[in-house]
């Protein structure tokens, strides 16, 4: 997107997924993957300026601004296996929610 041809893992990420609205979703979320693996999230990917150093301008792209003036990172999400197992791509991903109240991912 934004004219930035980026294949899957070409920006550190373990597990590349689409079609579903990770950035946001709430802490905690768990996206159970293929058969057996379980991912918890724990934030928001903090960019850095390593990003731009794979593609002038990304990091540029991959952050933004709310009508606030507040930071969005759009880059991605951060989670630590729970239960782990094999993934391949095509694997469906379920989400599972929280309890409620739910809290926002924050930048980790």
């Amino acid at each position: 997107a934004n004219g930035f041809v980026v294949s899957a893992g070409e920006m550190g990420e373990n597990i590349t997924t689409r079609g579903v609205a990770l950035l946001g979703l709430p802490n905690g979320t768990r996206l159970h993957v293929g058969v057996s693996a379980v991912v918890k999230l724990t934030g928001l990917r903090n960019p850095c300026a390593q990003i731009d150093r794979f593609q002038p301008g990304l990091l540029a792209a991959v952050l933004g601004r709310d009508t606030n003036g507040g930071l969005v990172r759009k880059a991605g999400v951060m989670g630590v296996v729970l239960v782990g197992g094999e993934i391949c791509p095509g694997d469906e991903i379920r989400v599972e929610l929280p309890p409620t109240p739910h809290q926002p991912l924050e930048r980790v």
